[in-house]
């Protein structure tokens, strides 16, 4: 797993030996950032959160590309998050929750937190893409203007919070889906 491009381009990450984390793919990542890039141009991005963030992968890459924070939760790898942000050259430009991303979430939520940008990418079938969709709805940390980009396992159903609208829904096979969301009407 690499950074694709900007100013870490080619940066290998370190991944956990175990199996308690499932990458995005290069291939999938790629195709998402491609998609990004024609929705928000990544210089004017100030904050990213990177939920259930495994290797900081998408955070990371955010910041390469030009946004200028990242914030990153996870219960288990916080170690190898902050390692990668250390070789990318980002440690000052970032923060890392360890913990429950319930919590977390809200935590950031009474630090008044905003997000141009979201990504959840939770372990498939234990319904924490709902969750957590549901809670950044509740929470409200959503710019206006955001984009929350939610990967799940395919035969997983996600019901929209009200106040969210599907923009695009991507199938990667038999495995894996990417909806893309904003705040109703701001899209």
């Amino acid at each position: 797993m690499r950074i694709i491009t900007g100013t870490a381009k080619g940066l290998k990450l370190k991944s956990p030996k175990d199996f308690l984390t499932r990458p995005t793919s290069d291939r999938v990542k790629e195709s998402l950032f491609s998609i990004l890039n024609g929705m928000k141009n990544f210089s004017e991005i100030e904050n990213v959160l990177d939920i259930f963030a495994g290797t900081g992968a998408l955070g990371i890459e955010s910041l390469s590309r030009g946004a200028k924070k990242a914030f990153f939760i996870d219960s288990a790898t916080s170690e190898i998050i902050s390692e990668n942000v250390k070789r990318a050259k980002f440690e000052n430009v970032c923060r890392i929750y360890r913990g429950d991303f319930v919590k977390a979430l809200k935590k950031i939520s009474a630090e008044n937190l905003k997000f141009d940008l979201i990504f959840s990418d939770p372990p498939y079938r234990k319904n924490f893409a709902q969750i957590s969709a549901e809670i950044v709805s509740e929470q409200k940390i959503l710019k206006a203007d955001g984009i929350f980009v939610m990967e799940h396992g395919f035969d997983e159903k996600i019901i929209p919070p009200e106040n969210l609208e599907l923009i695009r829904k991507i199938d990667y096979g038999k495995t894996t889906e990417i909806e893309i969301f904003g705040l109703k009407g701001e899209f």
